[in-house]
């Protein structure tokens, strides 16, 4: 696979923020920021975006340090949503939508990198441009909205429970 120290680091990093990203979906419906789970994702996320600046594979400033950056400004927006404005209903869907949006975010380089990259000798997809990352990117985005819609809904009930 040819990673380097960095690389490695960056990428178990990264599969931790998944998981715990996919084991609060699993428990909340949500990212909660308020659980150890939560927690992972945001610290994993951060440190490993923040490492995916250091690593190109094609030399120079790419579109994957783009979403990297972004990604770091949509979890930091959520972090400080949830810290500071805890008495905020709207504040809610803006947070989960943040996190939601930048698990996306993280999987599209992802997606790039595994599907070039396994199996080993026989990667699923020969660049960026194969069919199965772009049908599979599709999935994932119907997925996000579809969620976001159940996210949107769950809030909704949530404050009217409140009430």
């Amino acid at each position: 696979m040819g990673l380097s120290g960095l690389g490695i680091f960056h990428t178990v990093i990264g599969v931790a923020a998944i998981v715990a990203a996919l084991a609060d979906f699993i428990n909340y419906g949500k990212i909660n920021l308020n659980t150890i789970s939560g927690k992972v994702y945001f610290y994993g996320t951060i440190i490993t975006s923040l490492t995916s600046l250091g690593i190109s594979k094609h030399g120079g400033f790419n579109p994957g340090h783009a979403f990297s950056i972004f990604i770091i400004l949509l979890v930091t927006i959520a972090y400080y949503l949830n810290l500071k404005r805890k008495d905020s209903r709207r504040a809610r869907y803006f947070e989960n939508f943040a996190l939601s949006f930048s698990f996306l975010l993280s999987l599209v380089p992802t997606v790039n990198e595994t599907f070039t990259r396994v199996p080993v000798r026989h990667p699923l997809a020969k660049d960026i441009t194969d069919p199965v990352i772009g049908n599979t990117l599709l999935v994932l985005l119907l997925f996000f909205v579809a969620g976001s819609i159940y996210q949107f809904k769950k809030q909704k009930q949530t404050h009217k429970q409140q009430i």
